[in-house]
């Protein structure tokens, strides 16, 4: 990991998967629903879309509420970057041409079913983790790594749901 104090030049990322027992069509439209967040997060407490917009298309921007007992509370401001049926649907958090995250989820087909990937990259913009890094560089390694494993977590247990309310409907 570099920390040039400025970027996460190496944009670490997690990515979970798991196959689902439901057509890719049925897996989408749980995927693209961003008011399903709140209930499959730990973190995200509200989201609700901005300028009208209603999820369909790259550009459209979205406000997410959290919380974290270490981080605290935070608002940020997302927008798609990938919103392809129903393959790809992906979300920049911050500045979309320099995000402070990319949260992506990716649909392959396999026999009756669907394989679902969620992932989260770290940078290559600023994010409220680097004030932690700033006041510690010398840990910025565990920091990162205890953020990846709390995103694994988060991930495993968003997919989990999501298998779950897939195969219910199938």
């Amino acid at each position: 990991m570099k920390w040039t104090g400025q970027v996460y030049a190496d944009t670490p990322t997690v990515a979970v998967n798991t196959y689902i027992g439901a057509p890719r069509e049925v897996v989408w439209a749980y995927v693209s629903d961003i008011r399903l967040m709140p209930r499959l997060s730990a973190e995200v407490q509200q989201v609700e879309w901005l300028d009208g917009a209603d999820g369909t298309r790259p550009g459209q921007r979205f406000v997410g509420r959290s919380a974290h007992p270490s981080l605290g509370n935070w608002e940020t401001v997302s927008t798609l970057v990938e919103c392809q049926a129903p393959e790809r649907f992906a979300w920049a958090v911050g500045d979309p041409e320099y995000p402070s995250s990319v949260w992506r989820f990716t649909l392959l087909p396999q026999g009756d079913g669907t394989v679902l990937e969620q992932s989260a990259q770290m940078g290559p913009g600023r994010s409220g983790l680097c004030f932690a890094i700033d006041a510690m560089p010398d840990k910025e390694q565990k920091i990162v790594f205890v953020r990846l494993r709390e995103f694994e977590t988060g991930i495993k247990a968003n997919l989990a749901a999501i298998k779950g309310l897939a195969e219910g409907q199938s």
